[in-house]
């Protein structure tokens, strides 16, 4: 049903038609894998790279100015780069990896490259926010670096680091719907081939309320586990 020849009332009523939510069963799966398998390589990737810019910043635990400055080059190259410009650059890398340049395993290198650098620079910036305090008392009592940074540093700024994926976690949840314009499949596929290339309004609206609900729980989620450990320190 389209807007084109039809009520927004009417085509928002088809859009809860259960044959449509039916075949919306698969994109969906496509699109939670899709999160899923990017948001752990962001969360990774992100937490070592966040770690390495604290650590040589220049009040770092080793500075060192050259590597901080390239790496801090490096992913603020990467941040400026519109996510449809990211995932075109990453086709050939895809195509390496993959041995084809669509689908959904192929698109979840882009999105990861598009994601890593602005998590790891959300990791910095909780980092960052430790008091001195602590880790001048930790190296007092002979903590190594390695230690202050697993025993100290990520421990206090744990609430701060959940809440930071949790929004990483929704920019993958929106580039996964821009990267089926590139067939990676899920809801983006259908909301471009449907909704926009067919004109079937309804379908899109469907793919629009799925991604909310999405959006909407990992929000959730990431608040619950944040405000637990503030209730736990007694810090909420």
């Amino acid at each position: 049903m389209s807007l084109l020849d039809s009520s927004l009332w009417d085509v928002i009523k088809a859009s809860f038609n259960p044959d449509i939510w039916k075949e919306l069963v698969t994109p969906v799966g496509e699109t939670i894998y899709m999160t899923v398998i990017s948001s752990l390589i962001v969360l990774i990737f992100g937490i070592l790279l966040g770690i390495f810019l604290t650590i040589t910043s220049p009040d770092g635990l080793l500075p060192l100015t050259a590597p901080y400055v390239t790496a801090g080059w490096i992913i603020n190259v990467l941040r400026s780069l519109p996510q449809m410009v990211m995932i075109i650059l990453m086709i050939p890398v895809a195509r390496l990896i993959f041995g084809k340049s669509y689908g959904t395993n192929a698109c979840i290198i882009a999105i990861s490259a598009s994601c890593i650098p602005m998590y790891a620079r959300i990791v910095e910036s909780s980092l960052l926010e430790i008091g001195k305090g602590k880790i001048e008392a930790a190296k007092s009592i002979g903590s190594t670096n390695f230690q202050i940074i697993t025993k100290v540093i990520i421990p206090e700024t744990l609430p701060g680091l959940i809440r930071g994926f949790t929004v990483a976690v929704i920019s993958v949840i929106s580039m996964t719907a821009l990267a089926g314009m590139f067939g990676a499949g899920g809801i983006g596929d259908i909301a471009v081939r449907f909704g926009y290339q067919r004109f079937q309004h309804d379908r899109l609206f469907t793919c629009v309320y799925i991604l909310v609900i999405l959006v909407q729980l990992t929000q959730g989620i990431g608040n619950l586990v944040s405000n637990r450990i503030l209730k736990t320190r007694n810090l909420l």
